[in-house]
């Protein structure tokens, strides 16, 4: 596993894989090899009914959720809420009282699944004498894993350090620092990433960096399990969200499945019982005077235009548009606070 604050394990071949079949071998064992190559892959993570206690407190409680490949999934909850302890235990940081951990389709202590990943803890240093390139140099030959230096180059270019390679890390502001972070995170080719605060010390350039850099991880193929309190980070690149609150799973799923049904609203003059018919054509409407809520039956791309376009065909004056659904900060809220929020009296880190 290549951390910001040191690696651990030794690498090998990609997670949940193994040998092919030898040359020669009996059609038998070849076809039983294709197929299985044909499988759909594991998740990147895996875990069931994960528990942690420190003393008599209870940090996590019976915590499930997957990572699927190439998804992005979200980690939110308050302070306390035991994302850190669950993150530290799916990484073999910290040994859970009870429960099951696969990373890439392998146990999560076996060092051939912690080798093909990469992690941003939430609070780490370097050496300040060393620069960003002999960092990565050090993460790299600690992990095990061969990285051409032009590829270690290229990864700082990625996280904007690119004229700072040869610069003192004791010099960097934190910002900077994090931006070095992900670098190491991502330097010895990950299939699962795991960011802790990723954003934390970032101004907004550096957040959008960030926001671009996990949608690109994305379409590469690579899992990120992503720990934030920037709820509008979240928002924008996760696809699903595990929200924790005193160790356990409060909720869990889909943006569109947390979030409920997206609403239209508009302001509109001059409605007929055409336009009317036409309205209601695209999903349950509310009106109150000139303003018009529609409950949207589905969230196709071209819902809104074709319906404004046959609205205007029909004569309305269509004075405002404003697409809009309950944002991800208000369901966290509605959750915590809601009726029986924390009421195991349980506490997470």
């Amino acid at each position: 596993m290549t951390t910001a604050a040191g690696p651990a394990g030794a690498a090998s071949g990609r997670a949940g894989g193994g040998p092919g079949p030898a040359v020669g071998a009996p059609a038998g064992v070849q076809e039983s090899a294709r197929l299985l190559a044909e499988l759909p892959a594991s998740p990147a993570v895996w875990c069931s009914d994960l528990r942690k206690r420190y003393g008599r407190r209870t940090a996590v409680d019976g915590v499930s959720f997957t990572v699927g490949r190439g998804e992005v999934v979200g980690l939110l909850g308050p302070n306390g809420a035991g994302k850190t302890s669950v993150i530290k235990m799916l990484l073999g940081l910290v040994r859970p009282n009870a429960g099951e951990v696969l990373l890439l389709g392998r146990p999560g202590t076996d060092p051939r699944a912690r080798a093909r990943v990469g992690y941003l803890p939430e609070l780490f240093r370097y050496q300040p004498w060393l620069t960003p390139a002999e960092v990565l140099a050090l993460h790299v030959r600690l992990a095990g894993a061969v990285i051409p230096d032009a590829e270690r180059r290229e990864c700082l270019a990625v996280v904007g350090l690119a004229d700072r390679a040869g610069d003192r890390v004791g010099g960097f502001s934190k910002g900077m620092q994090q931006r070095l972070g992900l670098a190491v995170a991502l330097v010895a080719r990950p299939e699962l990433v795991v960011l802790d605060e990723p954003t934390s010390a970032l101004d907004p350039i550096g957040r959008a960096d960030v926001r671009d850099l996990l949608l690109s991880l994305k379409q590469r193929g690579v899992a990120v399990l992503l720990n934030s309190h920037l709820i509008g980070e979240v928002e924008r690149v996760c696809d699903r969200v595990v929200i924790l609150d005193r160790g356990r799973v409060a909720a869990a799923g889909s943006l569109a499945e947390l979030l409920g049904q997206q609403e239209l609203r508009m302001h509109l003059d001059d409605v007929g019982a055409a336009a009317m018919a036409r309205l209601a054509q695209t999903g349950e409407v509310v009106r109150d005077g000139d303003a018009y809520t529609v409950l949207l039956a589905d969230d196709r791309p071209d819902t809104v235009p074709d319906l404004v376009a046959d609205l205007v065909r029909l004569g309305v004056r269509v004075r405002a548009v404003e697409p809009g659904r309950i944002s991800l900060e208000e369901r966290l809220l509605g959750i915590l606070r809601g009726p029986g929020a924390g009421d195991d009296g349980g506490a997470g880190r």
